[in-house]
């Protein structure tokens, strides 16, 4: 199973349950050209290199904000046998946040 497509973030445990959501439904995506994108919280970052998304595992790092502070790291994800992503994400010299997701169905409401 691919681990491309957007991902989103149903809990992270080193933070209140409201946290993730707090200005937009946490997500992450992985896009086929090894780019993507994340947000939780008052974060966001871009994926801007990652490994393989073919494969049951990734490690990327990224560069964003959070709360208009500038940061980057990297991160890594791994599919589980029940189908759902449990990763982490990495500051450079800083925290390190754990998160289980689940593949996003896509909308199209309009």
């Amino acid at each position: 199973m691919s681990l491309k497509g957007r991902w989103r973030i149903t809990e992270m445990p080193d933070f209140e349950a409201d946290y993730p959501d707090m200005v937009e439904p946490a997500y992450i995506l992985f896009e086929e050209n090894g780019s993507g994108e994340f947000a939780f919280g008052c974060s966001t970052g871009h994926i801007w290199q990652a490994s393989s998304t073919d494969a049951t595992s990734i490690d990327f790092s990224w560069s964003g904000n959070d709360e208009m502070d500038e940061v980057s790291g990297d991160g890594s994800a791994e599919l589980q046998p029940d189908g759902s992503l449990h990763g982490e994400i990495c500051y450079n010299k800083g925290d390190e946040w754990l998160f289980i997701a689940r593949r996003w169905a896509s909308s199209t409401a309009c």
